[in-house]
């Protein structure tokens, strides 16, 4: 047995609206489903659900897990204008590819990102000095 993949993503929501108005009109997320405490949205092949939660958190955790997401480098340039303009940027890009670091409206750490799991592995390779093992 093994895992096939990632099935959704769940946030948990102070606003469902608040959010809903940020994925839709800021990422570009298509909505498909909305109720009282909640929605469903879609980009590409990831599923979203926002989650109203009376427990949401205040601030951003502290560690770096995140959400990254992928762009092309065709629209790059202007989500990142957008999204400066829009959200609070928590970390400065230091890794391969153009990234964005920023947060929701929750306080959720996401990421816009150029590339894909084989161009880092390719800057691994082409980096030894990074000292990662590409298998």
């Amino acid at each position: 047995m093994t895992v096939l993949g990632l099935n959704h993503i769940t946030l948990a929501v102070a606003d469902v609206q608040r959010s809903l108005t940020f994925y839709r009109d800021i990422l570009g997320f298509r909505v498909r489903a909305i109720w009282a405490e909640g929605a469903y949205l879609e980009a590409g092949s990831l599923w979203l659900c926002l989650s109203r939660d009376d427990h949401v958190r205040q601030t951003p955790h502290a560690d770096y897990t995140h959400i990254a997401l992928s762009v092309s480098e065709d629209a790059f340039a202007n989500m990142s204008e957008t999204l400066m303009s829009n959200s609070v940027i928590w970390k400065e890009n230091r890794s391969e590819g153009h990234s964005v670091y920023f947060l929701d409206p929750d306080g959720h750490k996401l990421e816009i990102h150029v590339g894909s799991l084989e161009s880092r592995l390719q800057h691994y390779l082409n980096t030894p000095s990074k000292n990662v093992q590409v298998l």
